[in-house]
């Protein structure tokens, strides 16, 4: 059985996008990318809402820039391997291989891919995955954490759960952005 796991680069007041645009130092890092590489590897299947696909897409032929580093060939080719979900009600096409379009989220039919698939999924962006926390489908949560506090911006949370966490892992880098891995106590 695979976990549903939903991860995002926050600010440290826990904004996914900021009113500016800009969270802070991020991904970006190779030492970091590389570490979400390596964490991600299982996810097989990415559940994605459309404004996060439509972000997430750049890895279709990120691995053809000129000068590429292999961080980010060694990302997108993993991404590119991966099923991808996108759940949207305008999106008419994809641009991605292995990626099809849901119009509804059925909590149901992702509780039953969890139960059939032996490698983990992931719910990316945070109106979609806000479905599947109140859906009680999370099984665990990683925020890339900045070191900027941003003030309004779309929150990771949904405002109207409560949850309990146990902290699993974390882990500092050294341009400020810090992990941590809580699991569904």
């Amino acid at each position: 059985m695979g976990k549903l796991v939903y991860a995002m680069i926050t600010s440290l007041d826990g904004r996914v996008t900021a009113d500016d645009g800009d969270l802070g130092r991020g991904a970006e890092d190779e030492e970091v990318h590389t570490y979400i590489e390596e964490t991600f590897r299982d996810v097989r299947t990415f559940l994605y809402g459309r404004a996060m696909y439509e972000t997430m897409v750049f890895w279709e032929t990120a691995h053809a820039l000129p000068d590429a580093p292999p961080h980010i060939v060694d990302y997108a080719r993993g991404w590119q391997a991966a099923q991808k979900v996108v759940y949207s009600t305008t999106l008419a096409t994809t641009s991605s291989e292995r990626t099809r379009i849901e119009r509804r989220f059925d909590p149901e039919a992702v509780r039953r891919l969890k139960e059939t698939t032996e490698h983990d999924l992931s719910v990316d962006g945070p109106t979609l995955a806000a479905q599947a926390v109140r859906a009680g489908l999370v099984d665990e949560y990683h925020l890339f954490t900045t070191s900027s506090v941003v003030g309004r911006g779309t929150p990771f949370w949904p405002v109207d759960v409560r949850l309990d966490l146990d902290l699993v892992e974390h882990r500092a880098f050294a341009n400020g952005l810090v992990h941590t891995r809580y699991a569904v106590r």
